[in-house]
């Protein structure tokens, strides 16, 4: 694929000033008032009404991205988190009820029906989804378990332990668990530990404080529990509640087995009788963890590379961000945990915070957030701004696919063929292992939002019992018991995008499949691929997969399938 970069072009502004910038919702009032209020008389005013919306939208989008972006750089900023808290309480709340309105407009006209459903069908559904869930009195409620949400990255980010007499956060001290001195690992891992559970009881009240809230909002909203109003919110028009439970049915069968494979191979080359939990991701006596970069700057630039080998267009979104500063991939004390790509709906440059400390996994994760950074360029030219709004199942598609396209280009990061196929051993052991935890993961949040009024220890059993369901059991945990009955409160998600991770399993697989279609034939994988992507959310989930060459589709035999083509892969990289 050797389609070139095109430098986005800054799209004018017609509805609100070029100098408009978000300060108060006085500022702001006056235009969803306009929009409101305006007639629509012909199927040209609904156009221009709808790039209007799509305007405001985006720049009001762009604006409160910005501010989350700023506290999780740096969550000891004061000012960065009460110009966030102040979006969350003070404009966000106010905004709600005239996008409901908005949405009850468009509706509402007639010549809406004329609108062509090629493009418009997935959103029209949306915005039928989200005037039907609407309440005016969620709308506190959801504004309260926002701003909890984001107490969880400033609970994570003042975490860190002493190593060797220097201060690591949590995500630095990962590097240490991939050192050959075993009795290094374990030191590092109790300290990490004992540090996390520390705050293992103010993330329980932290927890319970959202799961209440969010049980109430969905039955304001006529639901029995959160898990279905959740569904209903995030637009799961494709899949059910019971495909999830197939899923995760289909893991334990097909995938834990192979699991199973990879931690006996890794224990093998350890030469250890009996694995622990610090030795998941460690190199044998004498093979030193892999380095594949030593800072930001030289990661940037041989993602840049890398990318260059697939497509000149993929490079040129790096170089695009790097130019516009847009990149902040270094850990550091006070810097919230994970790693994300925040689409900037107005300027359509995205940004990349990750939290690299220098490790294989960190090239993963550029990987990764590289691919949603692709999809934010290509899909930026559509018309409107809910075009791009696209949901999960298919941007993690773009970010997954993205890791194994580049695998074989890793050579960028190692001179040696020996660290580059480690490195690629890598890069399948996390997918493997990965999608266990999805499911255990999934799973988990299924059990917590259909048992209401559950207790922190009843909690901590149903985590422990599903936890085993997905583990191969080759690891002995002993002496860290009560650390892995409140180990999910490292999963992120479940305290700020609750019901968000089965996405990535769904992607993981069509991941594998783009893989599959890719080393079958390069060119037409990567060109199937951008095509997609470049569609947004202008066609539904099926529609985008079969676009990508590939099927939406998690059911067991699917998966079987799927299994069956990583089989060989692992064995011929000497993995038995």
């Amino acid at each position: 694929m050797n389609q070139t970069f095109t430098p986005l072009q800054l799209k004018e502004r017609k509805f609100l000033p070029k100098d408009f910038i978000v300060t108060d919702w006085n500022a702001l009032q006056p235009y969803y008032e306009q929009l409101v209020s305006r007639e629509i008389n012909s199927l040209d005013d609904l156009h221009r009404w709808l790039d209007d919306v799509s305007e405001l939208e985006a720049v009001v989008s762009e604006d409160a991205c910005w501010r989350q972006i700023h506290m999780t750089c740096d969550t000891t900023n004061k000012e960065f988190e009460t110009s966030f808290t102040f979006f969350c309480m003070e404009i966000e709340p106010k905004i709600k009820p005239y996008g409901f309105q908005l949405n009850k407009k468009l509706l509402d006209c007639p010549f809406t029906k004329q609108l062509d459903p090629a493009s418009y069908f997935p959103y029209l559904r949306g915005v039928e989804n989200a005037a039907a869930l609407y309440r005016e009195e969620n709308v506190p409620l959801q504004a309260e378990v926002n701003l909890l949400a984001q107490q969880y990255g400033v609970i994570s980010g003042a975490m860190s332990v002493e190593i060797d007499g220097k201060e690591y956060t949590l995500q630095q001290a990962a590097k240490f668990l991939q050192s050959p001195e075993r009795p290094l690992r374990e030191t590092v891992f109790s300290k990490v530990a004992t540090r996390r559970l520390k705050d293992r009881n103010e993330l329980n009240e932290l927890f319970d404080k959202l799961l209440a809230l969010r049980q109430q909002i969905a039955r304001n909203a006529g639901f029995d529990n959160y898990r279905d109003y959740k569904f209903r919110e995030l637009g799961r028009f494709d899949y059910t509640p019971e495909d999830c439970f197939a899923f995760h049915q289909a893991v334990k069968e097909h995938i834990v087995p192979l699991q199973a494979m990879l931690v006996k191979h890794r224990q093998r080359r350890l030469g250890v009788d009996v694995m622990r939990p610090w030795d998941g991701d460690a190199e044998p006596v004498g093979t030193q963890p892999l380095h594949p970069f030593k800072d930001g700057k030289e990661l940037a630039e041989k993602a840049v590379e890398t990318f260059n080998r697939l497509s000149p267009f993929f490079s040129g979104c790096l170089t695009t961000m790097q130019s516009m500063n847009r990149l902040d991939l270094e850990s550091r004390k006070g810097k919230a945990p994970g790693g994300y790509n925040c689409p900037l709906a107005e300027t359509g440059v995205p940004f990349i915070f990750m939290n690299a400390a220098g490790t294989m996994g960190d090239v993963i994760t550029m990987m990764h957030e590289g691919g949603h950074a692709v999809h934010s360029f290509l899909s930026h030219p559509l018309e409107l701004s809910s075009f791009k709004e696209y949901p999960m199942e298919i941007a993690e598609l773009a970010s997954m696919s993205m890791e194994l396209f580049t695998m074989e280009h890793w050579d960028v990061f190692f001179n040696d063929t020996k660290e580059l196929h480690r490195a690629q051993l890598e890069e399948m052991e996390r997918i493997i292992s990965v999608l266990p935890w999805i499911a255990t993961i999934d799973k988990y949040q299924h059990w917590l939002y259909t048992n209401p009024g559950h207790t922190v220890q009843q909690r901590e059993e149903a985590w422990i019992n599903i936890l085993n369901e997905f583990s191969t059991g080759i690891t002995d945990w002993s002496g860290f018991e009560e650390y892995r009955r409140s180990f999910w409160q490292k999963q992120l998600h479940l305290f700020e995008v609750p019901f968000y991770y089965i996405e990535y399993g769904i992607a993981q697989l069509g991941a594998i499949a783009m893989w599959r279609q890719y080393r079958q034939n390069r060119e037409q994988a990567l060109t199937n691929y951008s095509n997609a992507l470049a569609l947004g959310y202008t066609k539904t989930l099926k529609e985008l997969y079969e676009t990508a060459g590939i099927r939406f589709d998690f059911s067991p035999s699917y998966i079987k399938e799927l299994a069956a083509f990583v089989t060989p892969v692992l064995k011929e990289m000497g993995v038995e």
